[in-house]
Parts: C-alpha cells; structure tokens; sequence
C-alpha cells in the first residue's frame, strides 16, 4: 500500500479532489465512492465487467446508461428524481454523504455523475481527479467483491437552471445568450468527420465556441490547474461574463467542461442533455460548419 501523503490544497470536496485525499478519507464512514466509467458504444469495452474485475474498495458501479430517462429515444438522459432516489438508496448512498466519483478512462465520464448529483440537489460530491489510472498507477489498492449496502434515505431537489433542453439552446443561440460551450474534438465541430451515432447530421450549433474536453485535461488525465483552465477559455475566445451552455455528443463529456467551469469559479452554467445527439437529429435546427 502506497504511503499516505498530505492531501493538496487543490482538493475541493465539492469539484475535484486527488488520489492523496481519497486515500486519506477512504475509512470515512460517510465517504462513498461510485465507479462511473462509461465507454462509447464502438470502444469494444464492457464497464460493469471491468468494475467486477477490480474497483477503487468500497465502490459502488454506476450505470449511466440504466439510471437515466428509459422513456426518452435519447441516449442516458437525466433520470426523474424518483428514479434517482431509488436507485441511489439502492446503492446506500444517501444524505450526509461525500461522494467521490472516478471511471476508468482518467476524467471522461465520471462528470456526468458529478452533474448529474448537483442537478439533484447534491452539492457534497467530487470527481476523482485522473480516476483509476492514476489510482492504479500510484499501486492503490483494488478489489474484486461487492461492497456492503445499506439502504440510506436521500432528498433530492431538482436544480432546473442546471440542465437546458432543445427549445432553450435554440433559443439562446438565436439570442446570443450564453455562450455554448462544445465539448467535441474539433473535427466533429468543424463537420469534418462523420459522428459516431448514425443517422446524425455533422457540424455544430450556429455560435457555439468549441472546447474539446482533452485540452481541460493533463496527459496523465487529470484536470489542468485553474489559471490553466482559464487560459484555454481565454484561449476559446469565451466570454466568462456571460452565462454558459456546455452540450458534447451526448451529454457526457459537456460535464468535464461544467466541472471547469465550476473550478474557475463560474457557477452561470447548465448542460445541454440531449447534446448533438439531439440537436444533429432534426433536421429544422440550423447546423454550422468549418
């Protein structure tokens, strides 16, 4: 086992925190971690099974695609509260509780969750900053068995400012009232290269500003120090005085730039759930190219 090292000043128990800190709280009676590792559908990679096969002790694996809106022909929409309390009590996490959020790709689908808990009400919760990799590269300790549960009571209380759907991003795009904020490699912007998900249109939002999550991130996966982030908005040609609407392919990866965004200290931002998904879908919404 790794020795402890004191946590960083960085850690903030609310956005990002670091392996040192999660080491450090990982006999925290209130502490849960949540395995969130999600993979597009053509990586050939199976999540659950690679959670069952060694997991962060303690975790618990959550189903982004399951605790989502099964009623929508949208791929992991936000779930009703109902659904998220069930599930969340399922999985013994609950009021009072810090969680911490990893997958297994570094920072990638991890704040989804991160999100996905704040659009519940949930403020208590963090990303783990470079997730497993990092985890398992400093030779922390792993485990194969299903954590212990018990049921905990959650209340939740939707945050609606925090998510936006179709009407509102045309709207504001139509404005100019928020700066949107697109998470997708440059080429799936620019209209370039076909998307992943057939049957879309390629291209973006008409005045979007495009910021690949990967620049947000380090080599090693983790999240860029605040000037750093600062200076790739700065560098975007963002606008941080004026409120921001992050969207991506699919509502994934739109939430690595909310979680920056939150870092820096802008807290005027929502996410476009139905992302490109959506939005390339129909074909009487204006698309953008070059």
């Amino acid at each position: 086992m790794t020795n402890l090292v004191a946590p960083s000043p960085m850690d903030d128990p609310r956005t990002l925190v670091s392996t040192d800190w999660l080491a450090a709280h990982m006999k925290d009676p209130d502490l849960r971690v949540l395995d969130a590792s999600w993979h597009m559908p053509d990586s050939g990679r199976d999540a659950r099974a690679e959670y069952d096969a060694g997991h962060i002790p303690g975790a618990r694996f959550f189903d982004i695609d399951e605790i989502s809106d099964l009623r929508s022909n949208l791929p992991h929409m936000a779930p009703p509260p109902e659904k998220f309390i069930s599930r969340m009590r399922a999985m013994g996490v609950g009021d009072g509780h810090q969680v911490v959020v990893y997958d297994a790709s570094g920072l990638f689908s991890a704040a989804r969750v991160w999100w996905l808990f704040r659009l519940m009400g949930k403020t208590d919760v963090a990303v783990l900053d470079g997730g497993l990799p990092k985890w398992k590269a400093e030779g922390r300790e792993l485990e194969d068995l299903p954590p212990i549960v018990k049921d905990r009571h959650i209340t939740v209380s939707r945050q609606n400012h925090l998510v936006k759907d179709v009407t509102q991003v045309a709207h504001a795009a139509k404005l100019h009232q928020a700066e949107i904020l697109d998470a997708r490699s440059a080429p799936r912007f620019r209209g370039e290269v076909a998307e992943p998900r057939p049957g879309l249109r390629s291209g973006h939002i008409p005045g979007s500003r495009n910021l690949p999550f990967a620049t947000l991130l380090r080599p090693d996966g983790t999240m860029k120090p605040v000037p750093e982030l600062r200076q790739m908005f700065d560098e975007a040609g963002v606008d941080l005085t004026r409120p921001a609407i992050t969207t991506c392919g699919s509502g994934v990866t739109a939430a690595i730039i909310s979680l920056a965004l939150e870092r820096i200290g802008h807290r005027d931002h929502a996410l476009y759930d139905g992302s490109w998904a959506e939005w390339g879908m129909y074909d009487d919404l204006a698309v953008a190219k070059g």
